[in-house]
């Protein structure tokens, strides 16, 4: 059986509830997913970068954009019930079929376009710096989690913010950071013995991304702040040459 270090699994099933075909929605006239593709490319990190898809349209862009499909998503892991690491154990599994075995794999998400390949590159150096057994992708939240609470029914804001927060100046609050969709780099072998339940444990480490990349799609609003970013960069990056 042969040995590759590194495989990049972009998950890319077809249909969509909250925005049709999200994942192959041209995106200032390119499919979504083709954005994650070409940044997994050129990050020039993985041995193969395989696109899991149950579409066979899906696939044929995929392989446009020199992605690999060498076998399509089951049906059991197309569904809304399934989640990302189903499909990474199918992947890998569909690998080892092929007498394929990887040291490390990277769940790159579509909806998550604007990650690029230094995001991958760097969340890479950190994955070898610490020997992680994981690294994964956060950025920092926009409003601290301290200013908010739940409601009870009567909407009483009795008790809604600690009083030690009250006095205390924005700025000497704790920073917090969320996971962003972007990046999951996972020793297969820590993976294949602890599941996702082992991602956030001693030995998993955070890559620190920009907020600006971090828009993860879902829905149309979603949408529209992702193309109005790449629309942005483009006009000032055409202005600065």
């Amino acid at each position: 059986m042969g040995s590759k270090s590194n495989l990049a699994i972009i998950p890319a099933r077809s249909g969509s509830k909250g925005l049709k075909d999200k994942n192959i929605k041209l995106l200032n006239g390119k499919p979504l997913m083709a954005y994650t593709i070409e940044a997994a490319l050129a990050s020039k990190i993985f041995d193969t970068v395989y696109v899991s898809t149950d579409s066979e349209e899906y696939a044929q862009i995929a392989v446009q954009y020199n992605a690999e499909v060498p076998f399509l998503r089951s049906r059991e892991n197309a569904g809304d019930t399934s989640s990302s690491w189903d499909v990474v154990r199918e992947a890998l599994s569909g690998f080892e079929k092929m007498g394929l075995t990887f040291d490390m794999v990277t769940l790159l998400q579509p909806t998550t376009p604007l990650r690029n390949a230094e995001d991958i590159k760097e969340a890479y150096r950190l994955y070898l710096e610490k020997e992680a057994k994981a690294v994964i992708s956060v950025c920092e939240v926009d409003h601290s989690p301290l200013w908010c609470n739940t409601l009870p029914e009567d909407l009483s804001l009795k008790n809604f913010i600690d009083k030690e927060i009250l006095r205390s100046p924005r700025q000497r609050l704790k920073t917090f950071y969320r996971i962003n969709g972007g990046i999951y780099m996972v020793n297969v072998p820590y993976f294949q013995k602890e599941g996702e339940a082992g991602l956030y444990c001693d030995g998993c480490y955070a890559y620190i991304m920009d907020k600006e990349r971090s828009i993860d799609i879902d829905d149309g609003y979603d949408f529209f702040m992702a193309e109005a970013y790449l629309k942005y960069h483009k006009r000032i990056s055409g202005a600065g040459g």
